[in-house]
Formats: C-alpha cells, sequence, structure tokens
C-alpha cells in the first residue's frame, strides 16, 4: 500500500493509515445491511431483501474503492509505516471474507468457493510466517492481485444478482448476470489457487522442499546489454540513459534510492550521482566488498554468510533491505556476484551476479549470469540495476 520514507513514530496515525482503519470499521456496516433485517427494525416497508442487497453491494464498492485512497494518499505524501503495510493487505482480506461468509449464510453462494479461498489464504500465512523466521520476504505475484481484483467483482455481482428474482434453475442459468458472476467467480478460483502454488513453488526451499544436487544452480536470466557484449561505448551510453530514467521517475514519485553494491564497488551510484539533481533521489551507497560490511553495515546475518554464501538469493535480498532500512530510502537495489577472472565457485561461475531490489511492497532477487571480462560482467551489472530500478519505479 504505502510507499515513501518512514514517518516518525508520533505520526502512525498518517491520513493513509486512518484510511485504512476507517475501510475495517465499515466491514461491519457491511455485513449488518446485508444479513439483518433492518428495515423491520426501523419500519422501513419500501425497502425489500433485493434492496438491502443493492445497498450492500454500493457499501462494498465504496469500501473497496478506498484501498485506492490509501495508496495515493500514501504516495502523495511519501508515507510508509509498519502499521500500513500490514493493515492495508489485512483490510482487503478481512472485507472479502466477511463478504463471503454472508454470502454463505444468505446461501447465496455454496460454501465450497469459500473454503478454497480461506484455505489459500491459511497457507500462504503460513508460507509467510516460515519466510518472516527465515529473514526472507517473498514479494506478491500479479495472480495474487488480479485474484483480489476479480474476487471483489465477483461478490459485486453475487450481491447484485441476488437482487434479481429467479424463480428456478431454468431461469437461472439463462440469465447473463448469473452465468457472469459463476465465470468471475471461477476465474477468482482459479487465481487464487495460482497464486497459491506461486508462493509455494517461490517458498520451496523455506520449505524443505527443493532437492538441489550439489554444485546445481539456479535458473538465471541473460540480462541486458548491448548488441554487441564487447561494445563497452554503446553499454555506457545506455547507463548514462537508463540512470537519467531513474532519477526522472524516482522524482516525480517522490521516491528515495539507497545502493548495496559487492562487486560493482560503486558503480550504481555513480551512474546515478552523474545525473544533474540526482541529490534529490540517491540518498547514498555502501560498497559492501566483504562479508564483514555486510553484517556490519547491512544486517546480512552470519548464518546467511556461512550456509548461503555472500553470492545467493538470501544475501542480495538481505543487502537491499538492510540499505532501504539503514538509509531510511523508499527503494534500494543490491548487486553482489562474481566478477572474475578469479572467485568461481561450485555452482557458481564467473559471471554470476545476484541482484536485489527492496520495495515498499517487499523484497524481489533476480539471477544472472554474465559472459565477457571483468569490466563487461561490472558494467552488465551496473546495466541491469538500472533496468530494474526503472521497473520498479515504473510499477507504481
Amino acid at each position: 500500500m504505502t510507499q515513501g520514507t518512514r514517518p516518525p513514530m508520533g505520526k502512525l496515525m498518517t491520513p493513509a493509515n486512518v484510511v485504512t482503519l476507517v475501510r475495517i470499521c465499515l466491514v461491519p456496516v457491511f455485513v449488518i445491511v446485508l444479513i439483518s433485517p433492518w428495515p423491520q427494525w426501523f419500519n422501513i416497508d419500501t425497502i425489500t431483501d433485493e434492496g438491502k442487497s443493492l445497498a450492500a453491494a454500493v457499501i462494498f464498492i465504496i469500501i473497496s474503492a478506498t484501498d485506492w485512497v490509501d495508496g495515493y494518499l500514501a504516495r502523495k505524501r511519501n508515507e510508509v509505516t509498519d502499521f500500513g503495510k500490514f493493515m492495508d493487505p489485512l483490510a482487503d482480506k478481512i472485507l472479502v471474507c466477511a463478504a463471503l461468509l454472508a454470502l454463505v449464510e444468505l446461501q447465496v453462494l455454496p460454501s465450497w468457493p469459500v473454503l478454497i479461498i480461506l484455505i489459500r489464504e491459511f497457507i500462504v500465512a503460513g508460507v509467510r510466517m516460515v519466510a518472516a523466521t527465515r529473514g526472507v520476504v517473498i514479494a506478491a505475484s500479479w495472480y495474487g492481485k488480479f485474484k483480489t481484483v476479480f474476487q471483489i467483482i465477483a461478490i459485486v455481482l453475487f450481491l447484485v444478482k441476488d437482487s434479481l428474482y429467479l424463480p428456478n434453475a431454468t431461469v437461472a442459468l439463462t440469465n447473463p448476470l448469473y452465468i457472469l458472476a459463476w465465470i468471475v467467480m471461477i476465474i477468482a478460483l482459479v487465481l487464487t489457487l495460482l497464486s497459491m502454488l506461486d508462493y509455494l513453488a517461490k517458498a520451496r526451499d523455506l520449505l524443505g522442499f527443493a532437492v538441489k544436487s550439489p554444485g546445481s544452480a539456479a535458473p538465471v536470466e541473460s540480462g541486458i546489454a548491448s548488441a554487441d557484449a564487447n561494445d563497452s561505448e554503446e553499454e555506457a551510453r545506455l547507463i548514462g540513459r537508463w540512470a537519467n530514467e531513474v532519477v526522472s521517475l524516482a522524482r516525480e514519485r517522490n521516491a528515495t534510492i539507497a545502493c548495496a553494491e559487492s562487486l560493482t564497488g560503486g558503480l550504481i551510484a555513480g551512474a546515478l550521482t552523474a545525473v544533474p539533481g540526482s541529490s534529490a533521489v540517491l540518498k547514498g551507497g555502501i560498497v559492501s566488498y566483504t562479508n564483514a560490511v555486510k553484517h556490519r553495515l547491512l544486517d546480512v546475518s552470519t548464518a546467511t554468510l556461512d550456509e548461503k554464501g555472500a553470492v545467493s538469493e538470501e544475501c542480495a535480498i538481505a543487502m537491499a533491505r538492510g540499505a532501504r532500512e539503514s538509509l531510511d530510502t523508499t527503494y534500494a537495489i543490491s548487486v553482489t556476484g562474481i566478477a572474475g577472472p578469479t572467485g568461481a565457485e561450485p555452482g557458481k561461475p564467473v559471471g554470476t551476479v545476484w541482484m536485489g531490489i527492496a520495495t515498499p511492497e517487499g523484497c524481489v532477487a533476480r539471477h544472472f549470469l554474465f559472459q565477457g571480462d571483468r569490466e563487461a560482467v561490472r558494467e552488465q551489472t551496473v546495466l541491469n540495476a538500472l533496468d530494474g530500478l526503472r521497473a520498479a519505479l515504473s510499477a507504481k
């Protein structure tokens, strides 16, 4: 939800967080309007059960729309709190689960779709807890985001559908709105299962499902380079252009950036500081060339360094998270790898690079295997780091 630098402790109740809390407080209002006999309580004979469903649908849409409002406020005011990061997704889950259970109570929706959705939420919550104990953040994929959108649309359709008079199954099956409601619900359920499988796949190492043979390497990306991998002049032009784009995007979004660099030794920060006006964006960088610096300044655990090594997904994520927290920025980029000509290890040849990107939503890592000499590997690392920052900033 929220973005930006961490506000002071006294400003926990930011406008974005207030909107989030209001969203949660409105959920009981939605449930009461939907399932309670409030027209009889107030002797309003003109409001039927169908009218109650329509009123509840309107309230549900308003609550759902405020999810955009708190996100906009957070971006506009450049505010982020741990409370907001915890409560914002929780508000969505509370609203969706309350609506689904209310529809089951009214016998508008069978229980099996609700069970699938609730089971997914419990499993994903458990995976996140395991990841948190290991200091790993599993970023949400587009499956999860679209899952929430389709669930909300399906709930609205079922609420509106219930306001129609459907005397029998034949009439129901020929009603376009009824059919559309189930089509959207099925899509939501498919996305629900896919997002759960995506979380399990990302956490397979944490859960002990991944079996790797000695020396095996993780899937790698080829990365971005100029048309001629030896054309350092072309890569230098790309680095300059993309550094300008990163600074421009960050300024537009009032965002700040930190760098944690190992094999590049400050080249990413150097590319950014070459851009006029970058002082409004780049807060600083940490050149963590040794494990001792990674541990002391970026809070990379000794267990990660001993068990996974400095050139690993876990280390890259910890470096990015550590840089973002220690320099108090919106985004952070980290790179750790083997530039050569020596330093290769089993499963980690020269050119192996792990990159971490920390954002307000979490941390992700990318794995590359670059070709060329030491200078070429370092240049390609800088180029792809800037591309990663461009993508992260453009996604907001």
